[in-house]
Formats: C-alpha cells, structure tokens, sequence
C-alpha cells in the first residue's frame, strides 16, 4: 500500500476541559493519550488546527496525533483544518471515538460508514466527507435514547472503565499494523 493510501493522521474524539476528563465520550482522547505515552510523543496547542497535535514515529511509520480542543460538535472544524494544511485526503485519516452500540471491553475497526448518531461524526462527515477509518471503542448503552447524553458525558464504573482502557490498550498494540495498511490483520486480531 502505498504512503498515498496509508493512515498519515490519527484523530481522537473527546471534549476538552477537565470536567470531561474521564467521560465515556472521551476514548478518542484517551487512545490518543496512550499512543502518545507508548510512542514518547507530546502534545502541543497547535491554534491553526483548533487543538493539540503531535507526531510519532512507529517503527518505519511515522504519523501526526490530533486531539481537537473544540467540543465534540465541532470536531470538523479542528480535522478540516489539519487535513487542508498537510493537504491529507479522508483515507489517510483514523478517528477514534466512543461507539454506544459495542460494549466496555470491546473495539473496532471499520473504513468508511455513516455517523450512527455520534456528534463528532457527523460534523466531521459535513467538513470532509465519510470516506475514513474509525477505531471504535465500545462503552455501552445506557438502554434508552433519552439517557444518551447524560450517559456519554459521565465516568464509567470502575469495571466498565477497565474493560475501556483494556481495550484502548489492545488498539494501541495495532498501531504499527494500522499505519503500514494492514487492516485485515488489524480486524483479525481486535474482532
């Protein structure tokens, strides 16, 4: 696979400030903080891409790091900017984010798709289009859509949030795989 067709930028969902910190809707951010700490990478404000961004080389792939610092509903603003800087096209981007419909514990990787409802999703679609990888990280349901929200944007049981960052840490072994174009052995080995 050539570098053109490769994933050159990781993206990961969550919603700034401290009050969010360990929300459910934060796994985007918490992926990126693990493969950061795993790969010696730092964060820094980068004010022309709305967030904190990095690079990191694993083994002989190197990528950049993003993590939006504008809510949740306006990560588009934040991806469309660092994408139209580093002139990157939609397939050479992953986001990671937190997917309702898997459970704690459990993560996949897809190409492509629909928003499925999620917010960062879909205002990433309105800014560059669907055609990206996605790592999601399953936190649950609540049961209910009307509890969605409240349930996103509160910390898991210490169980559940175990089985979350178990699975964060099985994804971040896949990064090398990831960035080489290997998806099919990255499906084989997380599904």
């Amino acid at each position: 696979m050539s570098e053109s067709q490769t994933i050159q930028l990781i993206v990961g969902l969550g919603n700034p400030g401290e009050k969010y910190l360990h929300t459910r809707h934060n796994a985007g951010f918490w992926f990126a903080d693990a493969v950061a700490c795993r790969y010696g990478a730092v964060f820094r404000q980068e004010k022309r891409f709305f967030g904190e961004a990095c690079q990191l080389q694993a083994g002989s792939h190197s990528c950049r790091l993003l993590k939006p610092m504008v809510f949740m509903n306006r990560s588009g603003q934040s991806v469309a900017a660092i994408c139209n800087f580093f002139k990157l096209e939609p397939q050479q981007l992953l986001v990671v984010h937190d997917e309702l419909d898997l459970p704690p514990g459990v993560v996949r990787f897809k190409q492509g798709g629909g928003h499925g409802g999620h917010n960062g999703l879909r205002d990433i679609h309105k800014a560059i289009g669907a055609d990206y990888c996605r790592l999601r990280v399953g936190i649950g349901h609540p049961g209910h859509k009307s509890q969605v929200v409240d349930y996103v944007l509160k910390k898991a049981s210490r169980a559940d949030d175990a089985l979350m960052h178990d699975a964060i840490s099985r994804a971040v072994d896949e990064v090398p795989d990831l960035l080489a174009g290997d998806y099919q052995r990255v499906m084989n080995r997380l599904h």
